[in-house]
């Protein structure tokens, strides 16, 4: 029998395009109340302009650089649990 498989949401490239996109769009909007929005600051860097975007985007790159180091360090062979 050959059953039909069921067609997922992200099937779609033009899905996975929109969803990117809407992404790009919802961060632009964010970085663009930055300057309506007021924010009670600890230091002065804290107030520049798309200071905590700047901020993630470089904690996530040295989070995906640290996990890779890490992989390697605590990767087992793939015949690890053959005994």
């Amino acid at each position: 029998m050959d059953r039909k498989e069921k067609s997922h949401l992200f099937d779609n490239p033009r899905n996975v395009k929109a969803l990117i996109y809407g992404v790009f769009v919802l961060c632009g909007i964010v970085l663009l109340l930055d300057i309506v929005i007021h924010r009670h600051v600890e230091h002065s860097v804290e107030s520049w302009f798309g200071f905590y975007a700047f901020y993630g985007f470089v904690c996530c790159f040295f989070l995906v650089i640290a996990a890779t180091w890490m992989r390697k360090l605590v990767m087992r062979k793939e015949d690890y649990y053959d005994d």
